[in-house]
């Protein structure tokens, strides 16, 4: 699997993987007219409406789509396909193994936005070998250090501060997990609250193997 030609940013914590003729989205979110693809496979990590947005869900799902969501997510609340994932959840879907992993707050000033007791998670998605990890919405938690032994290819970490873990704690996170490649995300906001692309700029310069994607609704970067 090629990642560069595989993985897409659709902003903020929003991501698509296409792979083995299946379409993986990652908690869509303001997803514009300029994206077409459609799910076969729906991941969400947390109820907040910038992770668990109806109106996105029901742009990019289909009859079909298999959906996988953490607890509290009304949106999808009455649909078909629906699996609910908390941490230690596992499942095969077309090939590639969904595995839901803890995402939550540790510092006390944070722990009312996505407190250990929602249960609420990241996913480790493995496509024929090749690891992607999506943080969701958390800060630098001790069940990272875990993932090193899985050697993954890349993993999508937050950076805003603001809700999630800020720039010096991602850093840390990014050398605990020990990815091939490690992408900033929850950066750029659309509520203008949570971080900068400065912030993901040092990240880039600071984590070996640090890449800074393009949004797919606005490119900005070069993969």
């Amino acid at each position: 699997m090629d990642i560069a030609s595989s993985l897409f940013w659709a902003g903020h914590g929003s991501f698509y993987i296409k792979a083995k003729g299946t379409t993986i989205f990652i908690d869509p979110y303001r997803i514009g007219d300029g994206i077409r693809e459609k799910a076969d496979i729906l991941l969400i990590t947390h109820g907040h409406f910038d992770h668990c947005s109806k109106e996105d869900i029901e742009r990019v799902v289909k009859e079909d789509t298999v959906i996988i969501s953490a607890p509290g997510c009304d949106a999808v609340k009455g649909r078909r396909n629906v699996r609910i994932a908390e941490p230690g959840f596992k499942e095969t879907v077309d090939g590639i193994t969904i595995e839901a992993v803890p995402a939550y707050n540790t510092d006390p000033g944070k722990q009312g936005y996505h407190p250990r007791s929602k249960r609420w998670v990241g996913y480790v998605i493995d496509i024929d070998g090749t690891k992607i990890y999506h943080a969701g919405d958390t800060d630098f938690i001790p069940e990272m250090g875990e993932l090193r032994a899985r050697k993954l290819d890349v993993a999508l970490l937050p950076v805003g501060g603001t809700y999630t873990m800020d720039l010096d704690e991602a850093i840390r996170a990014a050398e605990a997990i020990g990815a091939r490649h490690t992408v900033p995300m929850h950066f750029k906001n659309l509520l203008g609250r949570e971080g900068s692309e400065k912030a993901a700029e040092e990240f880039r310069r600071r984590v070996k193997g640090a890449l800074i994607m393009s949004e797919v609704q606005e490119p900005t970067y070069g993969f």
